[in-house]
């Protein structure tokens, strides 16, 4: 099975195939919290809820067990190398070295701008959480071409200088094409999201890179993408970000988007990029927010 989806502009056509995607039995293993110090380990059992995180680490208090939870709180769209910060949750593809899904969960106070957070002085780390042979670095990123994009965005944790600092690991990063898309087209739906956040109960935002099949010259669909660096960074073709926002009524909204990581027009409106949740799941491999059935939500895409 497969959709065509033509944005309203029609300056963008979207092929997505569906296909089936499987997980290996991961949910048994203790994830080792190595030398990075904002890596924290936790072990999943059975069902894949937010009430199964358990610390493993003796260290970690029952404050940041408490701050997972709630970051996780309407389930894990999958179990692939989970590494949890004090802001956000991702699960890392060791293959591409990028994230396969960032859970961020925002308030009104998280979003809060301080004058103190300097975002200048933030660098860009190695997450040392993953064996070198896995691990995206600066070096595969310099005169690349792309952006270090940010699938936590740095905006979204400007509360206090540590959380913005934690969002520049580089298992949070994938290629972005610069100008027009990360520093603009991305950029604007990431100022959505915390205009979302600044009025409303809770928001959580999930985000991660798609790589989507296109027509070839010889009319059949191939998924194409480049790699960068030495350890093969993958660039994707496309991008996702599911909001889901609990507004001040206690009803909850669904909004969910899908962008090529290329030049996009400035002049086209957020809206043009919504897309079907089940498409991005399809595509994915991934279902998100299950906890949550779509009869819940108030509104979709609106």
């Amino acid at each position: 099975m497969f959709f065509k989806i033509f944005f309203l502009n029609k300056s963008f056509t979207l092929t997505v195939v569906g296909v089936s995607s499987f997980y290996f039995g991961m949910w048994w293993n203790k994830f080792n919290t190595s030398s990075n110090p904002y890596i924290s380990s936790f072990k999943i059992f059975d069902a894949v809820n937010a009430d199964n995180v358990v610390s493993m680490d003796s260290q970690i208090t029952s404050l940041k067990e408490q701050r997972i939870s709630q970051i996780m709180r309407y389930g894990f769209p999958g179990m692939d190398n989970i590494r949890s910060y004090s802001n956000f949750v991702l699960s890392y593809d060791q293959r591409n070295r990028i994230p396969h899904w960032v859970l961020e969960h925002l308030t009104p106070e998280s979003v809060k701008y301080n004058s103190n957070v300097d975002r200048s002085l933030c660098e860009f780390f190695e997450d040392t959480s993953f064996h070198p042979f896995f691990r995206a670095t600066n070096k595969d990123y310099k005169n690349s071409g792309f952006d270090r994009g940010h699938l936590a965005a740095a905006g979204n944790h400007k509360s206090n200088q540590e959380l913005v600092n934690q969002t520049f690991v580089l298992s949070n990063i994938a290629p972005q094409v610069g100008n027009g898309f990360n520093r603009d087209a991305w950029n604007q739906l990431e100022k959505y999201v915390r205009k979302k956040a600044r009025y409303n109960k809770n928001v959580y935002v999930c985000s991660g890179p798609m790589f989507l099949p296109k027509k070839g010259d010889d009319g059949k669909l191939w998924v194409k993408y480049q790699v960068i660096g030495d350890n093969h960074v993958a660039v994707p073709t496309h991008f996702y970000k599911i909001i889901v926002i609990e507004g001040n009524d206690s009803k909850f909204y669904l909004e969910s988007y899908i962008m090529p990581n290329q030049v996009i027009p400035k002049n086209i409106p957020l809206k043009d990029f919504q897309m079907p949740l089940e498409l991005i799941e399809r595509a994915s491999g991934l279902q998100f927010f299950k906890q949550l059935t779509l009869d819940k939500f108030a509104k979709i895409n609106n």
